[in-house]
């Protein structure tokens, strides 16, 4: 990943300070750089290299080739041979992830806007770009691009964020303990967010008050007096109150909620709600998403629009201005069918949420409704029940038709037929590296006006089964 400074350009003395290293001029001299990267493959005379260590690749060993690359700043937690017969300077450091979070909290005090960071089982990326959508109709608002999450890519993406913004939005994701303490350390959030807590890592943490646990790391570096907002709907979150923040909630279920969404509408091309607050009701408020799930994320960017001092008017309109991009709930016709494209990633909740979609839009529609579903990862010990639970549901939602890819996706299955769903309905396909196959038996399925829903975690690789329907359809 490679980003370029927002303030233009950083001397190698100012760097080295910035992350709390030690600097090793080389024959250079005072030399500045206008990039950042942690590949060195996209090193180069203007940009400097992390050397970062991995489970897998130790960015040390590639040191080399950035210098080949003609980078001349090189930030490392040991000085190897290559950089000490190189003219190029080199910045030592402890711990090289860590002085990337250092030196982006240190652009954090030097840009002076407020932050809302943003985390959660599921959601936060909708999440994000809602509430900066939002914001952005009444104030400079940047945000973290993409799904630029993790220990390494926010702090980047907080390098890149314009020197003028008033507001940033930053999106923070886990895999363990400690990492979104140290995000949320990182950014100092004013605002805070957590969409849910889900069964996503249950492999690493083991259950779901641990991943609870995980997510309220990002209370460790919400301002004095910030402000912590959360789902009522979720019992594990229910009771989260301290002295030194304000607890704010938002419901689908709870009338006592501080925001609470009433009156919800799925139609073909939008969902429709109301929200009650304190500020009294506001009526027909509109996202161009489908599915209850995402009137949660709506709630959140519309808490925060409110706390920002932003009015109605401009809260409608940035609600209504969001579009999902990437493979997030991307809805389209290809030839006479209808592909409802959510592959980016997976989890039990985000599965059943876009099986409530895809029954929605065909119930609506009076079309035949078709899931074409795959493995979701790092579920752990759980993850057979969890599988099955999805295919539960799905029949228990009456879609018509079923097809699976990989061990995971056999779990769907069973689960579908043990809750009714007839055998001649559902099609296995539990070789996850031969998606061709499951295109091919699809392709000789599909009927005219179907609506087909594709999901499955990332690695998978769901798209390449629209892919080949595209090229043929």
């Amino acid at each position: 990943m490679k980003v370029h400074f927002s303030i233009n350009q950083i001397s190698f003395g100012t760097l080295a300070r910035l992350c709390g290293g030690e600097l090793h001029q080389g024959a250079l001299g005072e030399v500045s750089v206008r990039d950042i990267c942690t590949d060195s493959r996209e090193a180069d005379a203007e940009t400097a290299f992390v050397a970062l260590r991995g489970e897998r690749v130790d960015g040390h060993d590639y040191i080399g080739a950035a210098l080949k690359n003609g980078c001349r700043c090189v930030i490392c937690e040991h000085r190897t041979e290559e950089l000490e017969s190189s003219e190029a300077t080199a910045i030592v450091v402890n711990d090289s992830e860590l002085a990337l979070s250092k030196l982006a909290n240190s652009y954090r005090q030097y840009l002076r806007c407020k932050t809302v960071a943003v985390t959660g089982s599921v959601g936060k990326t909708t999440t994000k770009d809602l509430i900066a959508s939002v914001l952005s109709t009444g104030t400079k608002t940047s945000k973290t691009a993409g799904n630029h999450n993790s220990i390494v890519g926010m702090p980047l993406s907080m390098l890149s964020l314009p020197t003028d913004s008033e507001w940033s939005v930053l999106e923070m994701g886990m895999s363990n303990f400690g990492e979104i303490e140290r995000l949320s350390i990182t950014a100092e959030p004013d605002i805070a967010v957590i969409t849910n807590i889900g069964s996503s890592h249950m492999e690493m943490l083991g259950s779901r008050e641990n991943i609870c646990r995980a997510k309220l790391e990002i209370l460790s570096g919400l301002k004095k007096n910030g402000i912590l907002i959360l789902s009522g709907d979720e019992p594990l979150l229910e009771n989260v109150r301290g002295r030194s923040y304000r607890t704010v909630y938002v419901s689908l279920f709870c009338e006592k909620a501080d925001f609470f969404a009433k009156n919800i509408r799925v139609e073909t091309d939008r969902t429709v709600f109301d929200v009650v607050y304190s500020g009294g009701e506001v009526k027909d408020l509109a996202v161009r998403i489908l599915g209850k799930h995402n009137v949660y994320a709506a709630l959140y960017a519309f808490a925060v629009a409110v706390h920002a001092g932003i009015g109605e008017s401009r809260i409608r309109e940035g609600l209504w201005n969001y579009t999902p991009d990437g493979m997030r709930q991307h809805i389209y016709p290809m030839g006479k069918i209808t592909v409802i494209e959510d592959c980016y990633n997976a989890s039990p909740e985000s599965m059943i949420c876009a099986v409530d979609v895809l029954e929605e839009y065909s119930h609506s529609t009076g079309r035949r409704s078709v899931a074409v579903l795959g493995d979701m990862l790092e579920l752990g010990t759980d993850s057979p029940a969890l599988h099955r639970s999805v295919g539960v549901y799905l029949a228990e939602k009456k879609i018509d038709r079923l097809f699976t890819v990989g061990s995971g996706g056999n779990q769907i299955a069973v689960g579908a037929r043990q809750r009714g769903m007839p055998k001649n309905s559902i099609v296995q396909n539990p070789d996850a590296e031969n998606l061709d196959a499951t295109a091919e038996a699809l392709l000789g399925s599909l009927c005219d006006g179907d609506v087909v829903l594709f999901k499955a975690s990332r690695s998978v690789g769901a798209e390449r089964i629209i892919a080949y329907l595209r090229d043929r359809l």
